[in-house]
């Protein structure tokens, strides 16, 4: 089939406001979609559905330690729910 033919679906475009592209992703284009100076921390994704972090700005940088500390976290052997004490919980019926 043609690439103008009504009946192919579209690789990349925008549904229900959500971005798209299954477009085959080249190694430019994927280094340039996770480095966007003068973005948002929130950008499309080079291939898939929906957005990805900027990593040229300062607060995607913020989440990713974050998200590494709480996973160094849990490894460390952080308190779980066997080992925490029970809390008493009142509750007033009036």
């Amino acid at each position: 089939m043609s690439e103008n033919s009504p009946t192919e679906k579209p690789a990349s475009g925008e549904m229900f406001g959500v971005p798209y592209n299954f477009e085959r992703p080249s190694l430019s284009r994927m280094l340039s979609s996770y480095w966007q100076p003068g973005e948002g921390m929130l950008v499309e994704k080079p291939f898939g559905i929906g957005y990805t972090l900027n990593l040229a700005n300062p607060r995607s940088w913020v989440v990713v330690g974050v998200a590494v500390a709480l996973l160094l976290h849990e490894r460390s052997g952080g308190e779980t729910e066997e080992e925490a004490e029970p809390v008493e919980v009142l509750v007033d019926d009036d």
